[in-house]
């Protein structure tokens, strides 16, 4: 079916008079500025998880401190994401999502500059903590704004836009921290980091306004709690999107061994090679954006996800019988690339299941993507690097759950459908 929008804009809406006082939104474009933000919103704490991580040798001998202190301060940012997401998500859907956006980006803004400047591991650390917990706000509230304005195919083609930075961020980010450590220093990073903090809030107070009208605030103040996360059709799709996430993570994570190690290429080589998978990513993520006006976002997904699936078993069977490295090339890219028709319509499929708590819905999606990621990056390397088993199977395991959950999500949907038309 075509849709009558632009390619540029997705069908939004504004609370008309009429509507909000019913707590409801009417379709309306939004522009790409919007999405930008949102974008910028949600890419926010990949960068300044990983643009650093470059220059951690730097930060030891700078901060007389030892690796593990150092790495203590990535630890902190990255509880700060997982327990400010589920801070801010619910507290967006009781007071609506400017105030407590610009309270995080504000926040978020002046901890980076503290950890720019810190003396001290302990003030990094903690000030990382604290960017952490305020940086969430921008990941969980853009998700939520999608949900608020957009729904069905509307809503898919926004988070398949939105989450091309978001995908790519990750991958992204270690390469540019490790071509800019050497001019500009540790201190420059962290600068960096809190420049996109600052241009995000330009962005904010430039572009968006409130989403969430407070008729619909106050009907659901004493809404379902953290019960609607176990409404089958949401944790099948947000289980389906936080594993398809742990593949990408085991391949980030193993990335350098298998390349540099295994495969034998230089820095630079390893460096082309990432930078091309990052582009297939982008590349498919655009092109479900445009799919999703003819195909429906739970289809797109389930291709993706077996088109995943395919790839990773390929690069399984490539681990298991030592065949030579340099065959991992292709279905890694692949494997990657495919997750580009995954990413966006999963989250458009969870959030929407639970439209009447999308700041909770969307905390919860966070939360499970930080926590699989965490847990990834440690399993992958108990092979040392010399090997890719680990990351393969970890890869398999990741994309078999993906897949099962999605299965679960679809059949759990029909069910509603069936007694929706019995009713």
């Amino acid at each position: 079916m075509e849709s009558s929008v632009d390619e540029t804009e997705v069908a939004v809406g504004e609370p008309a008079a009429s509507d909000e006082a019913k707590g409801e939104i009417r379709d309306k474009p939004v522009t790409g500025a919007v999405l930008v933000t949102l974008a910028l919103l949600s890419a926010v704490a990949p960068l300044a998880t990983d643009l650093y991580l470059a220059a951690f040798p730097q930060m030891v001998k700078a901060l007389s401190t030892t690796p593990s202190g150092v790495q203590m301060s990535l630890t902190g940012f990255l509880i700060g994401v997982s327990v400010g997401q589920l801070v801010f998500g619910p507290l967006s859907d009781r007071l609506g999502r400017m105030g407590p956006l610009l309270v995080g980006v504000v926040v978020y803004l002046a901890s980076s500059a503290t950890a720019a400047l810190a003396p001290t591991i302990a003030v990094l650390v903690l000030a990382r903590l604290v960017q952490g917990l305020s940086g969430a706000a921008g990941m969980v509230i853009s998700r939520a704004v999608i949900s608020d304005i957009a729904e069905g195919e509307a809503a898919a083609r926004a988070f398949s836009l939105m989450m091309l930075v978001g995908g790519v961020a990750p991958v992204v980010g270690p390469l540019a921290g490790g071509a800019m450590v050497e001019a500009i220093g540790w201190r420059g990073l962290l600068w960096v980091v809190a420049a996109v903090g600052g241009l995000s809030l330009v962005f904010v107070a430039a572009f968006l306004r409130e989403t969430h009208p407070k008729a619909k605030r106050v009907k659901h103040a004493d809404g379902p709690g953290l019960k609607v996360l176990l409404t089958p059709v949401y944790l099948g799709n947000a289980v389906a999107l936080g594993f398809a996430f742990s593949t990408m993570m085991a391949y980030i994570s193993a990335s350098p061994f298998v390349y540099q190690t295994m495969m034998g290429l230089t820095e630079f080589q390893y460096g082309l090679a990432f930078g091309v998978n990052a582009l297939v990513l982008t590349a498919v993520g655009g092109l479900s954006a445009k799919l999703v006006r003819r195909h429906a976002p739970s289809r797109l997904a389930r291709v993706g996800l077996l088109t995943n699936l395919a790839a990773v078993l390929v690069i399984a069977a490539i681990a298991l019988f030592d065949w030579p490295a340099a065959f991992l090339a292709i279905p890694l890219a692949v494997a990657v690339g495919s997750l580009g028709l995954v990413f966006g319509n999963t989250t458009a499929l969870a959030i929407g299941a639970v439209r009447q708590a999308s700041g909770l819905g969307s905390a919860g999606l966070g939360v499970l993507q930080f926590a699989l990621a965490g847990v990834v990056a440690s399993v992958v390397g108990v092979g040392g690097e010399s090997t890719a088993v680990p990351m393969a199977l970890t890869m398999l395991a990741g994309s078999l759950i993906a897949i099962a959950a999605m299965a679960i999500a679809k059949r759990a949907h029909a069910k509603q459908l069936a007694r929706q038309r019995q009713g």
